[in-house]
């Protein structure tokens, strides 16, 4: 996995860090509580439909925001051969704050944490 680990930088800015393994734990997360930032590792579905109507993992989760939490700002990682998917995002109305591409430095993440 290429999942980095920015935990002293969220530190350092006051982020409290919660980890999921998965986008319904995230969902079930920001219903208790809005969440400031999450960071979520985009992929593409090449062969199957997540919940049917979805084209990447992370769709469910933006349109999860809209009601549940919608002042969040999130943080897309991807690899670079799932970059050209990440159109797919585009139909739910739920806007990224930023895009990085694995494997992501620690600058990147902190200079998007750092726009307002």
């Amino acid at each position: 996995m290429m999942f980095p680990d920015f935990g002293a930088l969220y530190q350092r800015k006051g982020i409290e860090e919660l980890r999921v393994d998965s986008v319904r734990k995230a969902v079930t997360l920001v219903k208790k509580q809005p969440a400031d930032y999450i960071v979520a590792e985009f992929s593409y579905a090449y062969s199957t439909n997540y919940s049917g109507i979805y084209k990447s993992n992370i769709e469910g989760l933006l349109v999860s925001l809209i009601k549940y939490s919608p002042n969040t700002k999130v943080i897309v990682l991807a690899k670079k051969k799932e970059m050209q998917y990440l159109n797919v995002l585009d139909s739910v109305d739920y806007p990224v704050h930023g895009v990085l591409q694995l494997p992501a430095s620690l600058s990147q993440m902190e200079d998007l944490l750092d726009i307002v």
